[in-house]
């Protein structure tokens, strides 16, 4: 969800998806600096329910939707359990990164810690502004894979809006309506904001957002407790699914579940902002407590509810009754101004080294054009792959996998491995680190498989109907 820890201070990351980036001279361990985006506690910085607030919306997004078909690819047992494993292995992951940006210097960024990292190994010193540059390259597909999931999102959800508007009744009790009407494809959705989305972008100073981020916040608030309410009193006896899925389909329940728990981007930012920033390992227990506790239920209870019918989001399997098509209405609308500000990180990113370039009589057409583009390739990217359950598959899989599980243990051993590091924590941390990258290949490769053969179906049908027109 849209956060809005201080909007006139500079840019928001205070939220999963959001992560400060940027390209910096290289500094020497143990030099103390700050950055735009960071607090020094104090007076003005976050309190421990504020800073909770902020760690639970930024972990509780889309990736929560898609939970309850990731549940059906691992099975009613092994899905839950499952998702319980990866929510410690995250919230350790997440730990570990916050005690080797204290041990390297005050006020690191996620890519900043990794440079630091790389300057105490002799043989990585050299390259340690690599370290840097591979976390923003991460980030960057992080946070555009995200805008290619709006764009899907966006187009199921309206899409369905309208062909059932016709037939749609007041009955919330029957899942059906009496006329669908059959409108556009999905893509052609997708062109309809397009234009919407690029005007957004256009607002380059966040605080000018932080009202509709506030009323973007409180409808999807008020439809995650609609879609609870119906999945809680919707639970169908006798429960007759399987306790555990087909071991082909797990790697797409890994790319979905780490989609949704890729919250480390968050972590510094928000401890920097802390008033008392020592407290801050307990609000990450608490808070990824209860977002596991969150990701667990919705996903169990969203499968159990409609079983085999799962769909990539769960709206898209509520009742198409007006209330839940203004569920579906309100949660699209917090999705569509949440662009914006998963866009903005990967803007300040890219867009500055692009200006420094030219003079300051081209310097906003470069901006406006910088942004035109990125919106056009995540538009473009969700237009080859419309499908929702495998454009939040493929990016946890390729990006949210490296910056969850991968780096996070492999930046402890290069931080701690000159201080006595003792032989279980190296095996353990690099027992994450495999089991990260095992993920990483195979998601993306059963993802990438599954693209293929939607790509031919999808043309051998076109070809047929050209055929028999």
């Amino acid at each position: 969800m849209a956060s809005d820890i201080n909007y006139q201070d500079g840019p928001d990351f205070s939220r999963r998806d959001e992560s400060p980036a940027e390209d910096e001279p290289i500094h020497s361990p143990g030099s103390p600096r700050q950055t735009e985006y960071e607090r020094i506690g104090g007076r003005t910085g976050s309190s421990f329910l504020q800073t909770l607030i902020h760690l639970l919306k930024g972990n509780i997004g889309t990736g929560l939707l898609g939970l309850p078909l990731a549940v059906k690819n691992a099975g009613l047992v092994l899905g839950p359990l499952s998702l319980l494993a990866m929510g410690i292995v995250a919230v350790h992951c997440m730990n570990l990164l916050v005690r080797c940006a204290h041990h390297l210097s005050p006020f690191l960024s996620y890519g900043d810690a990794v440079e630091y990292g790389m300057e105490n190994v002799s043989w990585l010193s050299r390259h340690s502004l690599w370290g840097r540059r591979v976390v923003n390259m991460f980030l960057n597909i992080t946070q555009l894979g995200f805008c290619c999931v709006y764009f899907v999102f966006l187009s199921d959800n309206v899409k369905q809006v309208v062909e059932t508007a016709n037939g749609t009744t007041g009955n919330c009790h029957n899942n059906q309506t009496a006329v669908i009407v059959p409108s556009y494809d999905s893509r052609l959705y997708m062109l309809f904001f397009l234009p919407f989305i690029i005007v957004l972008v256009f607002i380059r100073n966040l605080k000018y957002l932080a009202p509709l981020s506030l009323v973007a916040n409180i409808s999807m608030c008020v439809s995650l407790v609609l879609i609870y309410y119906y999945c809680l009193t919707n639970i169908p006896y006798p429960i007759n699914l399987p306790l555990a899925g087909r071991g082909v389909d797990y790697p797409l329940f890994f790319g979905t579940a780490i989609f949704a728990f890729e919250g480390i981007g968050v972590v510094l930012p928000l401890e920097n902002k802390m008033q008392n920033p020592r407290n801050f390992t307990t609000v990450l227990y608490l808070g990824m407590g209860i977002v596991t506790t969150l990701y667990i239920s919705l996903g169990t209870i969203g499968y159990i509810g409609f079983g085999e019918h799962i769909r990539g989001s769960i709206t898209l399997n509520l009742p198409l009754c007006w209330l839940y098509q203004a569920v579906k209405l309100l949660y699209s609308f917090g999705i569509y101004i949440t662009y914006a500000l998963q866009f903005y990180v990967s803007a300040e990113i890219l867009i500055p080294p692009a200006v420094a370039r030219c003079g300051p009589r081209w310097a906003l057409m470069v901006d406006l054009s910088i942004r035109v583009a990125l919106v056009v390739l995540t538009c473009a990217l969700a237009i080859l792959i419309p499908e929702l359950d495998l454009v939040i598959s493929l990016v946890g899989s390729v990006s949210s996998s490296a910056l969850a599980l991968i780096i996070p243990p492999l930046l402890q051993i290069i931080t701690f491995h000159n201080e006595d590091m003792k032989l279980w924590v190296m095996v353990k941390d690099i027992g994450i680190s495999l089991i990260g990258f095992v993920g990483f290949v195979a998601g993306t490769s059963v993802v990438l498989k599954q693209f293929y053969l939607h790509s031919v179906c999808c043309f051998s049908l076109f070809l047929l109907i050209y055929i028999f027109k």
